[in-house]
């Protein structure tokens, strides 16, 4: 198996959004976002499939290690193996491969959040950062390319933390900030036992309009210029607000069930925002 069909194999088996938004690129920069993505599946299991936290903190230390080996033009992984063509190319940095890493540690560190600006630092390093880089592959030529990245990246991980409210606290972490807990007056021993309640639904809703908030933001700054690069992350974005809306839709019940959009639903939003080029209406 080469690196690219690990990458690939990677990407396809965890049925992400993001996946069908890879099948519209042009080959080469189709296996840049499929490497950048496995990368991403790797370091974040390396920290949920490992109940031994002082073990997956010695694992993501290894992917720092590898990282330095990638720069240095000696990497031993398949991910970074399908990685290194890329990193001139796509401007691929350092630094932002070892801030993803720094982000997945924060859940070995952390697992509550004192206010808004706290959690904001987490969804940068684990989705803006991914954002900023995926702009970088899809081609930005515009500084106001990196905002709408980083805004859209935020956006995206406000809708996974919105969704997975329930998986997230069976496995201890609940990334409601606590201030908004204490605003809408819902108990942490609501959410742990998975008990709905009309405070618990409006307060989602007031997560669910703050995710809203960032993907306005994001189109808002996204240049004109940049707009045909940035389909794929368009396409992303029609399936996260498309669910977002499903998950409004049915109530916000989100502590005993995941919702998600069917394959083809995702494929046809995807395919639509690519014919129009157009950001979805939120």
């Amino acid at each position: 198996m080469t690196p690219d069909q690990y990458c690939q194999n990677k990407a396809a088996r965890s049925g992400s959004s993001f996946y069908y938004s890879f099948l519209f690129l042009p080959p080469a920069r189709r296996r840049a976002i499929t490497a950048l993505y496995a990368f991403c599946r790797e370091v974040d299991d390396t920290v949920d499939d490992t109940p031994d936290a002082g073990v997956a903190r010695a694992r993501l230390d290894w992917w720092r290690g590898e990282i330095e080996s990638l720069f240095a033009g000696n990497p031993q992984h398949p991910v970074t193996h399908a990685l290194q063509p890329h990193l001139d190319s796509c401007s691929i940095g350092r630094r932002q491969l070892l801030e993803i890493i720094d982000g997945m540690q924060m859940d070995l560190d952390q697992n509550r959040y004192l206010d808004f600006e706290g959690l904001r630092l987490y969804c940068y390093r684990v989705a803006g950062v991914v954002g900023e880089l995926s702009a970088n592959i899809f081609s930005a030529t515009e500084a106001a390319t990196r905002d709408f990245a980083h805004e859209l990246g935020l956006a995206f991980q406000l809708t996974n933390i919105i969704r997975d409210v329930g998986e997230d606290a069976r496995k201890g972490r609940i990334y409601l900030p606590i201030e908004d807990l204490q605003r809408f007056e819902v108990p942490v021993h609501d959410i742990l036992a998975a008990r709905h309640s009309p405070a618990f639904g409006a307060m989602m809703k007031f997560q669910a309009d703050r995710a809203r908030s960032h993907y306005r933001a994001a189109f808002a700054t996204l240049p004109e210029a940049d707009r045909r690069a940035q389909r794929p992350a368009l396409m992303m974005a029609a399936i996260y607000v498309t669910l977002l809306e499903e998950i409004e839709r049915d109530g916000f019940l989100v502590l005993d069930r995941h919702t998600s959009l069917t394959p083809i639903r995702k494929l046809w939003l995807a395919w639509r925002t690519f014919v129009s080029s157009r950001p979805p209406r939120v």
